[in-house]
């Protein structure tokens, strides 16, 4: 008998780094999600922008069940089919000659930042060693990319750090130029910021990256774990700037839900990874990597990808009409279908009340900080889902305020 399970078995046996919602979701279909009481909630969250086809969508749910009567796992010492397919469409589709597999956008990035140092030992010696990344940047959780990723808060308690790590200014041309030397082996740099705020880089700015680091003989690395598989509205934003990095991580909507990562380059950088340099038990996992084949052979389409833009401007227009109303933002922004509102006024630092309150309008968003709603819902959404999740969201918006002027008039004078 299968035992019985609520948000308080949470606090009895899980390790408490995760403050989760107090329903507990239990099945989905598309853009909407049921919890164990059977409320329904329209999705704008997609697992942190991994359900970008949605929930059981059925292309995806097909190809995993063969697999699984198939072949689930092998070790490194094979290789497997599904594999080897879905590194030939990622070379085919992007810049890269090359593909390594592994579970998550962390390990992507920690292997992109390895190959990097890797890559500038045996072509320049010992001492080309130094990283460039932003501040307010996020490139995973494992000890070498939460210190790479410039948020402070992500790193206290942990140190002693990884060295010769230098944060700049995201945006900052003249930061850039300060920062970037012939003593730097790589830059790594989110196309568009997401923990750090729904930020998207100036066209100048990741154009400035390309050209210093072409001038100093570093390597370019695009963190698009968030942005990539089509959020952008482009199969990677790289594809959007005009801009190609040397390395590219990739997770997230790459398994729709399915734990995988790529880290993605050239087969002159990638050479440097020999044998025994760098693995992964489960990277190319069967199962994943059947999903993900598929996952990009349906978003790298027409149609699909000039949906992303059609949605984007719906979402936006929705936002841009509940501040008229309301005029609780001041900024809307972003690209594709990852965007960012920014609190003003007696919301202001108030994020994850919107994620509180959505709960209790069946609504799931998230947030970047204490004072950005973050949105990503499904490539694929339906208008129907879209325009119903943002009357949700006014909804919220309404009561969150009127909680807000009732908390203010019942202060004393």
């Amino acid at each position: 008998m299968t035992a019985q399970v609520n948000r308080h078995t949470f606090d009895e046996v899980m390790v408490p780094n995760y403050a989760p919602a107090a329903f507990i979701p239990v099945s989905g279909k598309g853009s909407r999600l049921w919890d164990q009481g059977g409320n329904e909630y329209i999705d704008f969250a997609s697992g942190i922008a991994v359900t970008s086809l949605g929930h059981l969508h059925p292309e995806l749910t097909a190809v995993l069940h063969e697999q699984v009567d198939r072949l689930w796992h092998l070790s490194n010492t094979f290789t497997n089919e599904p594999a080897l397919r879905l590194a030939r469409r990622l070379t085919e589709s992007t810049f890269a000659e090359k593909v390594f597999f592994s579970n998550s956008g962390a390990e992507a990035n920690e292997a992109a930042l390895k190959l990097a140092r890797r890559y500038a030992f045996d072509h320049f010696g010992g001492d080309k060693t130094g990283i460039v990344s932003c501040k307010q940047a996020f490139h995973g959780r494992t000890l070498f990319t939460v210190s790479v990723g410039g948020q402070p808060k992500y790193t206290e308690g942990f140190a002693p750090l990884p060295g010769n790590l230098n944060h700049i200014e995201f945006n900052n041309l003249a930061a850039a130029e300060a920062a970037i030397n012939d003593g730097t082996c790589a830059v790594i740099v989110e196309p568009v910021q997401g923990e750090g705020g729904v930020l998207p880089a100036t066209p100048e700015y990741l154009k400035k990256l390309r050209e210093l680091c072409d001038k100093h003989n570093a390597l370019l690395i695009f963190d698009e774990v968030q942005i990539g598989v089509g959020r952008s509205g482009s199969l990677f934003a790289y594809m959007h700037y005009g801009v190609t990095p040397d390395i590219l991580t990739s997770a997230k909507a790459l398994g729709n839900g399915m734990p995988i990562g790529a880290m993605l380059t050239t087969s002159k950088i990638a050479a440097s990874f020999v044998v025994g340099t760098h693995g992964s038990t489960y990277g190319g996992n069967p199962l994943a990597c059947t999903v993900a084949d598929k996952v990009i052979e349906i978003i790298n389409t027409p149609e699909v990808l000039q949906g992303v833009h059609k949605r984007h401007q719906w979402l936006k227009e929705g936002l841009e009409r509940i501040n008229a109303k309301y005029g609780v933002f001041k900024d809307v922004r972003g690209m594709g279908l990852l965007m960012g509102a920014e609190l003003q006024g007696e919301l202001q630092g108030k994020a994850k009340d919107f994620v509180n309150a959505g709960a209790r309008h069946g609504l799931v968003v998230l947030v970047a900080g204490t004072n950005i709603v973050r949105l990503a819902p499904s490539l694929v959404i339906p208008e129907t889902d879209l325009q119903e999740g943002l009357k949700r969201l006014e909804a919220v918006t309404a009561e969150l305020l009127e909680k807000a002027k009732a908390a203010k008039e019942a202060q004393p004078a």
